[in-house]
């Protein structure tokens, strides 16, 4: 799982961004980090029990789990980067649709968008999150 360094980077990334989100976003940013960070764990924990090179059912329910998540929070929240979170989630989605349509995709390829979409979804919540702390302070500031 975490037997390389790239491995352990991106493990850190995730770590330190969704506890960023979790201590200093609102709840929207809170919701968002605290559903992907879950998925993230359950995930890790699914891709053991299926093969590397076929569907992984498990992991995709938890997907589009994550993508109705992320689309109730486009719908609902006042905030613009659970739309970027949702159009990574829904690539994601998307590629484990093509492996089960064996359209002839290399594994590589998949893995890669999987892992890239996750780094995206981090950065839209850290950057949602970035934003809204800093208007939380400006009306706290306004407000004194």
């Amino acid at each position: 799982m975490f037997d390389t360094w790239p491995a352990l980077v991106g493990a850190a990334f995730m770590v330190v961004v969704g506890m960023f989100a979790l201590l200093q976003g609102g709840r929207p940013e809170r919701i968002g980090a605290g559903a992907y960070l879950f998925a993230w764990f359950a995930s890790l924990m699914a891709q053991t029990s299926g093969s590397y090179f076929g569907v992984q059912w498990g992991v995709f329910a938890i997907d589009v789990a994550l993508l109705i998540i992320f689309g109730a929070m486009v719908w609902k929240a006042p905030r613009s980067w659970p739309v970027w979170a949702c159009a990574l989630q829904l690539l994601a989605v998307t590629s484990h649709v093509m492996i089960m349509l064996d359209l002839r995709t290399p594994i590589s390829a998949f893995y890669t968008v999987v892992n890239m979409t996750g780094y995206g979804i981090m950065l839209a919540i850290a950057i949602g999150t970035f934003w809204a702390w800093q208007e939380r302070r400006a009306i706290g500031a306004d407000a004194d």
